[in-house]
């Protein structure tokens, strides 16, 4: 009887096993294609140009604040004189899944170095505050895209940003990706923030940013997609794969400028170089989606950080295939064209 016992609980645990192995293999699946640099790239995200404060190619897109006077000057002792600049940049690629080391942009590869590290999630309904609420865990792919430069648009146009292609940054690596705690290192003001107060702030922080531009002095909010903090791609309130992956990558953004990874290219500080923006300016970035399915026309093809997703990005994520998510980063950038 005991041997006969044993061999029926081998067998169920064999039988569990072949049942549970395809739903793990399907959930653990990464998904997407290659971006193809020109039908799947919004290219009327560039408008408008401006020279000084004057907008000589317009766009329905609305534009942020551009200097005041055509003519610049760079360099010492002896500055050198040239005209004013500004533009908008196609300049890094995201992939936002909740499966590590999932490759979204690169025809959804999945590259796994072969232990368990930075497991992502997407979980059902929990308590929170007496109410259910669904949660995740994002992971975001940074690459380096200056497709302008790659495409020779404007030959010898210093103003582009001029490097290869390459994986910049990857989250399943970093500790405080994955922490809450260990977040707070680089964004210990989180306390100030926490209060219904600075929470509400955000319901305007959502309006300006879908009918104009994100409110650059609510730096604590993401507009309609929730709070910027924590850094990390922890999400509390997810309501969908859109607005949970969009919310992970702003955060990732603030982060990298944080870090000092990344930097301010707007305004008149922009003009002769980059410079240390520690504290986000929302507003020098559109978000374009690129996978599953990419927005390349529209007003709200390249959206700004904050924006509501429910215009443009409905239906734009579904089960299986389209769960994982691609976006390519536009750039605000004002130079002094010498």
């Amino acid at each position: 009887m005991k041997s006969l016992r044993c061999l029926i609980a081998i067998f169920a645990m064999f039988f569990a096993s072949a049942m549970l192995a395809p739903a793990a293999q399907a959930q653990s699946r990464c998904t997407g294609k290659f971006v193809n640099p020109i039908t799947d790239v919004c290219w009327s995200c560039l408008f408008p140009l401006s020279i000084g404060g004057l907008s000589i190619w317009p766009s329905t897109r609305p534009d942020t604040n551009n200097p005041s006077l055509p003519i610049c000057a760079c360099g010492s002792p002896i500055p050198r004189i040239g005209i004013a600049a500004g533009f908008w940049e196609p300049v890094r690629l995201a992939d936002v899944s909740v499966k590590p080391w999932c490759f979204v942009n690169l025809g959804g590869m999945k590259i796994a170095p072969g232990f368990d590290i930075g497991q992502g999630q997407f979980t059902g309904p929990s308590q929170v505050g007496g109410q259910a609420q669904n949660t995740s865990k994002w992971h975001v792919h940074w690459y380096v895209y200056p497709l302008l430069y790659w495409m020779e648009i404007l030959t010898e146009f210093l103003c582009f940003e001029q490097a290869s292609f390459d994986i910049a940054y990857m989250t399943e690596v970093d500790p405080l990706w994955q922490d809450d705690t260990l977040t707070t290192i680089i964004n210990p003001e989180v306390v100030i923030f926490a209060n219904p107060i600075a929470k509400a702030a955000c319901a305007g922080d959502c309006i300006a940013a879908t009918a104009r531009l994100p409110l650059d002095v609510t730096f604590w909010c993401a507009g309609c997609q929730g709070s910027m903090y924590p850094m990390n791609g922890n999400i509390s309130s997810s309501i969908g794969h859109v607005q949970a992956s969009r919310l992970a990558l702003s955060r990732f953004a603030f982060k990298m400028h944080r870090q000092g990874l990344a930097w301010g290219t707007m305004g008149s500080k922009g003009m002769c170089d980059k410079y240390l923006m520690p504290v986000l300016k929302k507003q020098q970035y559109r978000i374009q989606m690129t996978n599953p399915i990419p927005t390349v026309s529209g007003k709200m093809g390249c959206s700004p950080i904050g924006a509501s997703t429910l215009p443009p990005q409905t239906g734009r994520s579904y089960p299986v295939e389209g769960e994982d998510m691609g976006y390519l980063v536009w750039r605000k950038r004002n130079c002094c064209v010498l």
